[in-house]
């Protein structure tokens, strides 16, 4: 299990410095000229994230008492290989719906059906993820998400705010 943590950890350590090396050909500060953050700048944080928590699993692994087990419980397989089909197809779904019904749909599917909780929560999340998305990446950041069918929809959100 020990083994299985630092290998993963640091392989996962790897790919984020090799993500943050490509991040940096595009500029990662703040663009004075169109008001937002560089290119760069998304993927190189969101990298630095990923490789400090790697290295926290990593020197982690090294604290722990944990046993040594299997790497992966085999009644989990399941749930696992749910997750991913649903993955998959939320991603499939996104040129076509766009994302802001593929995302809310694949909510609505992980936490009310999957993971059995409220209705409360779930509505919640569903509405308000997408609502949340579209100000952050195509208000703040100006990157456009894929909308599918629903782009006709955003037209009157554009000029509002464009």
């Amino acid at each position: 299990m020990l083994v299985a943590d630092r290998v993963i950890a640091g392989a996962l350590m790897a790919l984020s410095l090799y993500f943050m090396w490509h991040a940096t050909v595009l500029p990662i500060g703040w663009n004075g000229t169109t008001g937002g953050p560089g290119g760069g700048g998304f993927p190189f944080w969101l990298s630095a994230i990923m490789l400090l928590a790697s290295a926290g699993i990593f020197l982690r692994s090294f604290k722990t008492n944990a046993r040594a087990g299997t790497f992966f419980d085999m009644s989990m397989l399941r749930p696992v290989l749910e997750v991913i089909a649903a993955l998959v197809v939320t991603i499939a779904l996104m040129p076509i719906l766009g994302s802001y019904i593929a995302i809310p749909l694949f909510l609505f599917w992980y936490l009310k059906i999957f993971g059995r909780h409220g209705w409360v929560l779930t509505l919640s999340l569903v509405i308000a993820t997408p609502i949340f998305l579209f100000f952050f990446f195509e208000v703040t950041i100006k990157i456009l998400l894929p909308k599918g069918i629903t782009e006709p929809l955003f037209f009157p959100l554009y000029a509002m705010f464009f």
